[in-house]
């Protein structure tokens, strides 16, 4: 869902413009000295993916000095790339993977023509949702297919190790959809209040599941549980079915609520959902 009555991504303080709200997430971020260290020995690199649909501009991070790590594909919720999502890969990256997260709706906009879009306005929404329009299936198959390719020819990703894939909000169904596209590479999926993983439609992503190999994390908000509560048992019953393992759980945090910053960042439960997304890559990727 990402439409809730409280717009999460919009900032906590509604005075602060979204333009520098954004501008200001990676400096702004409480982070432990631990956690400062570690990303402090993180190469970030603004790099070209190039598609079968032309060229995505996204962030590649890794950690720093020699070595070869597992990859992870990050795919951002509704407000596309921008600094937050940038901090998670360092954060990411500081933990031991080569981090791949991509502007999403390269066929419509860099990430810089939508900086300054407000999603709690219809201009803004309209917009936004018009760039997500413009992602059918068989693009972001096409998108999943080409990002891991990049990922692998990276020098710094380990392919003797599986791969991981996480999604927030509408990257829940994206997620589903790259361990579709590329069984053979993903080993685990992470969604956080994703949108859209249960539908009536032929190609529900939670119809995908028995295509793949891999074992899922699924982080519910609690008033998207509120809304469609049969989804967390259908994607139950579909884990069950298909032997895949999964933990799947309703979270005390509103949609939206791992991204720092939003309106309806909760800290606590962000951090328990970021332990369980390190425990399920070091289970599952090596």
């Amino acid at each position: 869902m990402c439409d809730d009555d409280i717009n999460p991504w919009l900032p906590a303080d509604p005075a602060v413009s979204r333009r520098t709200f954004g501008l200001s997430i990676a400096a702004a971020v409480s982070l432990t000295a631990a956690q400062a260290r570690a990303q402090a020995k993180v190469t970030e690199k603004d790099v070209t993916v190039k598609t079968a649909d032309g060229e995505a501009e996204a962030v590649l991070l890794y950690p720093s000095g020699k070595g070869t790590w597992p990859a992870v594909l990050v795919w951002t919720d509704i407000m596309g790339l921008r600094p937050v999502f940038r901090e998670m890969g360092r954060r990411l990256a500081s933990q031991g993977y080569v981090v791949l997260v991509p502007n999403p709706f390269y066929r419509s906009a860099k990430s810089s023509d939508y900086a300054n879009l407000n999603f709690g306005v219809p201009e803004g929404r309209q917009k936004l949702m018009s760039y997500r329009g413009a992602m059918n299936d068989a693009g972001v198959d096409n998108d999943a297919q080409a990002y891991l390719a990049f990922l692998d020819a990276q020098p710094q990703t380990n392919k003797k190790k599986m791969v991981g894939v996480q999604g927030y909000c509408m990257g829940g169904p994206l997620s589903f959809r790259t361990a579709g596209a590329v069984p053979a590479r993903i080993g685990a999926v992470a969604t956080f209040h994703g949108g859209g993983l249960v539908t009536t439609q032929p190609s529900s992503p939670h119809l995908l599941v028995a295509k793949t190999k891999a074992a899922y994390l699924i982080a519910v908000a609690k008033n998207d549980d509120a809304r469609a509560p049969a989804d967390k048992d259908a994607l139950r019953k579909t884990f069950e079915e298909t032997k895949r393992p999964a933990v799947v759980d309703v979270y005390a945090g509103d949609h939206g609520w791992t991204v720092r910053g939003s309106q309806v960042y909760h800290e606590a439960e962000a951090e328990r959902a970021w332990a369980e997304l390190t425990k399920l890559y070091k289970a599952h990727l090596g």
